[in-house]
């Protein structure tokens, strides 16, 4: 079991910037594929953003496509996740999950999470 800590998050304007990032507790961290989901409120949780355990293949949910970026540095064992452009609809609790085999876009195949970070976007 990996434990994982978010931060990063906080309220920004419409059209700004922010960096999660997520640590983890272990240096056994890159035999992890880290994906990142959000909860709107009122919503189901979704897929934003997977990657494998070197770094080398992503994927993005639809509301990231263009506008977001994950990446990873085993050496510090963190996973950022880049969000430029953000609209209202980006509100939410962003959570990162992990899980020792590749990356899945189902939050129910991840077994270990973060805490989660809150971020608003101000329209």
């Amino acid at each position: 079991q990996v434990q994982l800590l978010e931060s990063g998050g906080g309220v920004v304007e419409a059209g700004g910037s922010l960096r999660l990032s997520c640590e983890a507790s272990e240096s056994t961290f890159n035999r992890y594929a880290v994906a990142w989901f959000r909860q709107p409120p009122g919503k189901e949780r979704e897929f934003v953003a997977a990657i494998n355990w070197s770094g080398a293949s992503t994927d993005y949910g639809d509301s990231a496509k263009g506008r977001f970026t994950i990446s990873r540095d085993n050496a510090k064992n963190t996973v950022a996740l880049q969000m430029r452009s953000l609209k209202s609809e980006d509100t939410a609790i962003y959570y990162c999950a992990a899980r020792k085999a590749p990356p899945r876009r189902e939050w129910s195949f991840y077994d270990n999470w973060g805490q989660g970070t809150q971020v608003t976007v101000s329209s």
